[in-house]
C-alpha cells in the first residue's frame, strides 16, 4: 500500500490560495431560509440542466420498463485510446463531475457520467435495489456503447458500485478509483431486515426540509461555495413535486438496502489498480478506514487531502482533477 497525501508544490499552492480567500469565502454559506423563488422541481429533473447532452439506455428490469440517463463525452484533441465511467454518491448527479469531464476529456479520455437507476434523470422504478443491480447497470450501458474496458470512479455510495463491479467484472475494468466512500466497515451487525412500512410524508414540513438541507451543507463540505446551493435547490424543489412520495419510496428502498449488502469482502480479490481517494474532513473515522482498506486491497494507494470534506471534487477540483490523469496514466 503507498499512502500519498496532497503536499505536492502544486497542491500546496492551490490549498494556500483557498486559505488565502477564507476571508471572502469563510463568510459566505446558503441562505438562511430558503428562497421564495424556489418552486418545484420534477423527481426526473427534465428542466435541470446538465453539462453535456443527456442520453438514456433503455432496458427492463423485474418486468418494468426503465431507462439511464448518461453523458457520453468524447476527448478533445488526440485521444489516449482510454475511457472513464463516473459513478455519482447517493443523493448526488451525474452533473456534479463536471469539472472532472472537462479535464479528463481534455487530456484525451472519452469520459462518461451516469445517474443511477432510481436517481436523477434516470427512472424511478419501485423494485428490490441492489449494489449488484447497478454494477451489472454499468456493464449493460459499456456493451450498448461498444465499451469492452473502462476505468470506474465511484463517489459516496458509488465507491461501493464500483468496487462490486472490479469484483464481479474484473476483465473489463483498468483502474479502480474510489472518492470519500461510504461502507469502508461492515456495518450490518445488529441491522437484521425490516420490511418497510410504505408510510410517506407526501406533505412535508418545508421549513424543517430546509433545515435538514443546512444540515447536509454544513456535515459535507470544509470550505462553502455558492456553486453546492444547486443540490439544495433541487432536493428542496423535489419535496414540493406532486411525485416526490416515489422518490422517497426509492430512497426509502435505497437506503435500507445498506443494511444488506457489504463490499468490504470483496477486497482481497480485486486485483485491480486501485486509488482511494478522499477529503480527510469527511466523517472522522474515513481516513484510518481509507488507509485500513488500502492494505486489504492487493494493489491499491491512497491519496487523502487535509482541510477538504465529504465532495472533494467539488472542493478543490483541480487536486482530483490532476491525481485522476496521474494514476489512469499509469
Amino acid at each position: 500500500m503507498r499512502i500519498r497525501f496532497s503536499i505536492s508544490m502544486r497542491c500546496v499552492l492551490f490549498i494556500f490560495s483557498l486559505t488565502s480567500a477564507s476571508s471572502l469565502r469563510g463568510q459566505m454559506s446558503p441562505p438562511a431560509t430558503a428562497p421564495e423563488h424556489w418552486g418545484p422541481v420534477s423527481i426526473n429533473m427534465e428542466t435541470v440542466e446538465y453539462p453535456y447532452p443527456v442520453h438514456y439506455l433503455n432496458f427492463s428490469v423485474y418486468g418494468e420498463n426503465v431507462r439511464v440517463a448518461y453523458m457520453d463525452v468524447a476527448p478533445k484533441g488526440q485521444p489516449n485510446g482510454q475511457t472513464v465511467i463516473f459513478h455519482h454518491g447517493g443523493l448526488y448527479y451525474g452533473w456534479y463531475w463536471d469539472k472532472q469531464i472537462e479535464a479528463l476529456s481534455s487530456a484525451g479520455f472519452r469520459v462518461i457520467a451516469k445517474d443511477r437507476l432510481g436517481w436523477g434523470k434516470s427512472s424511478k422504478p419501485i423494485i428490490p435495489y441492489s449494489i449488484n443491480l447497478w454494477a451489472s447497470n454499468t456493464a449493460r450501458l459499456m456493451d450498448h456503447l461498444g465499451i469492452d474496458e473502462a476505468a470506474l470512479v465511484g463517489h459516496s455510495i458509488g465507491g461501493q458500485m464500483v468496487t462490486r463491479f472490479a469484483f464481479l467484472y474484473p476483465e473489463r475494468i483498468t483502474h479502480l478509483v474510489t472518492v470519500n466512500q461510504v461502507g469502508l466497515t461492515d456495518r450490518r451487525l445488529g441491522r437484521g431486515f425490516l420490511p418497510l412500512t410504505g408510510e410517506i410524508n407526501s406533505n412535508p414540513d418545508m421549513d424543517e426540509v430546509y433545515a435538514s438541507l443546512l444540515r447536509w451543507a454544513d456535515e459535507n463540505y470544509s470550505t462553502w461555495q455558492p456553486s453546492f446551493l444547486k443540490h439544495m435547490r433541487i432536493r428542496y424543489g423535489q419535496r414540493l413535486s406532486g411525485d416526490w412520495p416515489r422518490l422517497a419510496q426509492v430512497s426509502q428502498i435505497t437506503g435500507h438496502m445498506r443494511a444488506m449488502d457489504t463490499i468490504v469482502n470483496d477486497w482481497q480479490h480485486i486485483r485491480t489498480k486501485t486509488l482511494i481517494i478522499g477529503g480527510e474532513d469527511d466523517y472522522p473515522s474515513f481516513a484510518s478506514e481509507a488507509k485500513n482498506a488500502a492494505n486489504v486491497f492487493p494493489n491499491a494507494e491512497t491519496f487523502l487531502i487535509p482541510g477538504v470534506g465529504h465532495n472533494p471534487h467539488e472542493e478543490v477540483p483541480e487536486i482530483i482533477s490532476s491525481e485522476l490523469i496521474r494514476f489512469l496514466k499509469n
